[in-house]
């Protein structure tokens, strides 16, 4: 009875060590599998480096027509707002009394010209007097002395003359240059030329057409140093090609070049000025349009990886990379210029034979181990804009 009964006491015992070992084996740690990320190296390819700016568009040439001389606007010649072309007759002011101070200032000299005559006859027969002992030295020096008095008054009265006819020119006004006009100032009948030179209208030539712009001193002095190092997208020589977008263009439609860099840094603003000058046949580009411009600055290979695999965190902008044994490698970068495509030239911090994270950021951690899948980054087309020639941007 005794053997029996510790029998059955023991065997509960023996059921629950089983189960506990069976649940002790049961809660052990197992680690999760490695993440899943997609992975790729970096794409090399020519890039341009491109500055945006801002300014406002210039006529080329902007001539103001004034009346320069006074009396009453007979005529007006010209369409408001219409192309004119250099010679074109556009304003006359009353000739009649212009034209009277002509002819009166032509009968004085015909009158000058007369006497010149009359003494330079005097004169020579003073001389043959004198010559045969006959005459006094003193009449030939009065009649030389008449003669180059007459001389005088008759280059003044021809000087008078051409300053009259001056005068009567200036009665019909010219278009100076070819270009758009404006409307006119002054109507019909008005008084113009009283004790100032009216304004009377404008004319600025459209084609081509300037645009002004600055540069900051530090985009100015990192150029200095690409064209030093032979970097800059426009070959030593060249002038630098722009491109113009307006207010209501998309991309860059419009292509001209650089002509003009000044001479000085304006110590108030730090920025330098430019000019480029584009074409403009159609006119469709008017003076004092805001305009933005676009410069290629430098041609050289860079490392593309797409923007999406770019984070930040206080010290800045950062990769993630696997390495060899598929551990993730943290790498701070230094960002150049978006390109098209959506990808983010990198200027350092990786090599082009790393494996960039460029999906499943969120799952990846610096110091962990991933599961990469390798993939080939396609590099973007080269693109240029609209209007020139294609380039690698």
């Amino acid at each position: 009875m005794t053997v029996t009964l510790r029998s059955r006491s023991t065997l509960p015992l023996l059921v629950l060590l089983i189960l506990a070992g069976a649940c002790a084996r049961g809660n052990r740690y197992a680690p999760p599998p490695p993440s899943e990320v997609t992975v790729s190296q970096p794409v090399e390819q020519e890039v341009t480096t491109y500055s945006e700016l801002t300014g406002t568009t210039a006529a080329v040439a902007s001539i103001d027509i004034r009346a320069r001389v006074l009396g009453y606007l007979k005529s007006i010649n010209f369409t408001p707002g219409a192309d004119v072309k250099q010679g074109d007759l556009l304003f006359v002011i009353e000739p009649e009394l212009y034209q009277a101070k002509v002819d009166q200032a032509r009968a004085d000299l015909d009158g000058k010209q007369a006497q010149y005559q009359a003494a330079e006859e005097q004169l020579q027969i003073t001389q043959a007097i004198f010559a045969r002992s006959a005459g006094s030295r003193a009449d030939l020096v009065q009649k030389t002395q008449q003669r180059d008095l007459a001389k005088a008054q008759v280059a003044m009265a021809r000087a008078t003359l051409e300053a009259a006819q001056l005068d009567l020119s200036y009665t019909q006004i010219y278009a100076p240059i070819s270009g758009r006009i404006d409307r006119n100032r002054v109507d019909v009948g008005n008084l113009v030329g009283s004790g100032a030179a009216t304004l009377l209208a404008s004319i600025m030539k459209h084609d081509p057409i300037y645009v002004y712009f600055t540069m900051s001193e530090r985009e100015m002095l990192q150029y200095g140093d690409m064209q030093r190092q032979r970097r800059t997208a426009a070959s030593e020589g060249e002038r630098n090609l722009a491109y113009l977008a307006l207010t209501a263009d998309t991309g860059f439609p419009h292509v001209g070049q650089v002509d003009y860099t000044s001479n000085r840094v304006d110590p108030n603003t730090g920025t330098i000025e430019l000019r480029a000058v584009f074409p403009n046949p159609d006119h469709l580009i008017v003076p004092g349009l805001f305009a933005r411009i676009r410069l290629p600055l430098a041609r050289e290979h860079a490392l593309l990886v797409p923007e999406a695999a770019v984070s930040a965190d206080q010290g800045g902008q950062y990769l993630l990379t696997a390495d060899d044994h598929n551990v993730v490698q943290y790498r701070r970068v230094r960002l150049g210029p978006t390109v098209s495509g959506g990808m983010q030239v990198i200027e350092s911090g990786i090599q082009k034979d790393e494996w960039v994270i460029v999906n499943g950021l969120q799952r990846a951690r610096p110091g962990s181990t991933v599961k990469p899948t390798r993939t080939t980054l396609h590099a973007p087309e080269p693109q240029a804009p609209t209007g020139a020639a294609p380039s690698s941007s």
